[in-house]
C-alpha cells in the first residue's frame, strides 16, 4: 500500500474551485455576522450567574420549565461539573440587583423541588465589563494576526506571510460565521478557542511552507504550482494524523465534557477542520497568486555566489 506522502494528488489543480468555495463561505459568514450578529454570553453582555447544588441528579429541562414559569424565560441552564450541580445565567434586568435575582431563582427552584437546593455562587458581570471584554478580545486576535504576519515574513518571505494570514482570517471568519448562523452562545471559552485555532492553523501552515521552501531550493525543475503540489503531498500524512488525533480528543470533550465546555470544544472542532483545509488550499493558493518563485527564496544564496572572487 502506498504511503500518503508518495501519492500524487493534484491539490493545486482544483485550487480555483476551492477558492470559490472559500469566498462563498466567508461572504456568507460576513453576511450573517452583519445581520444576525453573535449570540454573546453574559461574559460580554453582562448579567447574573447563579450556581446551585441539588442532592440528587436534576433534569435541565425541568429546571428551564420551572424558571420559565417563574418569569425567567431568558435563563440559560446547564450542568456544571456533575448532574447534581447547575449553572443558571440570566441577562441584565434593570432595577434589580444580582442578589435579588439569585434569591428569586433559588426560591423558585426550591419551591419546585422536594429536596434542599443550595446556592453556592452568585456573580454579576456588568455591561461595562462586557464591553471591555469584547474590545480586548478583538484586539487580542488582531495583535495575534499582526505578530504572525511579521514572524512569517521574517522567517520565509512576505508572500508567505500574506498567505498564512489570509488562511487564519479565513478560519476565524468561518468559525464565527457558523456560531452566528446557528446562534451558538459566544463566551470567553469560545474566544479562547478562536485564539487556539489561530495557533493550530498557523502551525499546520508553517509545516507546509517549510516543505515548500525546502523543495523550492532543492528541486531544479518544476513550476511553483508543481512544487507546491509535491510539498503538500509530502506533508499530507503528517497533516491528517495531527488533525484526526486532535479531532478525536475534541469530539470526546464535546460529548463527555459537559455543557460548560461545549462551545469551546465546538469552536475548536470547526477550527481544526477548516484550518486543515485552509493550510492546503487557501495559504498556498494565495502565496501562489502573489507570484512567489524560486528566486524569492534563493536570493541570499545568489548574492553570496556573486560576491566570490
Amino acid at each position: 500500500m502506498k504511503n500518503l506522502s508518495d501519492r500524487k494528488i493534484n491539490f493545486m489543480g482544483v485550487r480555483k474551485v476551492a477558492m470559490v468555495i472559500s469566498i462563498v463561505m466567508v461572504i456568507t459568514a460576513l453576511a450573517s455576522l452583519a445581520t444576525r450578529g453573535l449570540n454573546f454570553g453574559i461574559d460580554f453582555t453582562g448579567g447574573t450567574l447563579v450556581e446551585l447544588a441539588y442532592q440528587s441528579p436534576v433534569e435541565l429541562k425541568q429546571v428551564r420549565e420551572t424558571l420559565d414559569k417563574g418569569g425567567f424565560d431568558d435563563a440559560v441552564v446547564q450542568h456544571f461539573g456533575t448532574p447534581k450541580d447547575i449553572l443558571v445565567r440570566i441577562g441584565i434586568r434593570e432595577g434589580v440587583s444580582q442578589n435579588e435575582i439569585g434569591g428569586k431563582v433559588l426560591k423558585i427552584l426550591q419551591a419546585a423541588s422536594s429536596e434542599p437546593v443550595e446556592r453556592r455562587r452568585n456573580e454579576y458581570v456588568g455591561p461595562q465589563v462586557g464591553e471591555e471584554l469584547t474590545e480586548q478580545g478583538g484586539l487580542a486576535m488582531l495583535y495575534a494576526l499582526i505578530g504572525i504576519l511579521i514572524y512569517v515574513a521574517l522567517r520565509f518571505e512576505y508572500r508567505f506571510a500574506v498567505g498564512s494570514v489570509a488562511a487564519l482570517v479565513h478560519d476565524v471568519m468561518i468559525t464565527l460565521g457558523i456560531f452566528s448562523i446557528f446562534q451558538f452562545e459566544f463566551d470567553l471559552p469560545v474566544l479562547a478557542a478562536l485564539l487556539a485555532v489561530i495557533g493550530y492553523s498557523l502551525n499546520d501552515t508553517i509545516v507546509v511552507f517549510d516543505r515548500i521552501r525546502e523543495n523550492f531550493r532543492r528541486m531544479r525543475k518544476g513550476m511553483p504550482v508543481e512544487i507546491m503540489n509535491v510539498s503538500i503531498n509530502q506533508t499530507l500524512s503528517r497533516t491528517l494524523v495531527t488533525s484526526l488525533t486532535t479531532l478525536l480528543v475534541l469530539i470526546a470533550l464535546f460529548i463527555l465534557g459537559g455543557e460548560v465546555i461545549h462551545g469551546f470544544a465546538l469552536a475548536l472542532i470547526i477550527g481544526v477542520m477548516v484550518g486543515t483545509y485552509s493550510s492546503i488550499y487557501v495559504a498556498s493558493t494565495v502565496t501562489l497568486k502573489l507570484g512567489v518563485s524560486k528566486a524569492d527564496l534563493m536570493q541570499a544564496q545568489k548574492e553570496e555566489i556573486d560576491n566570490m572572487p
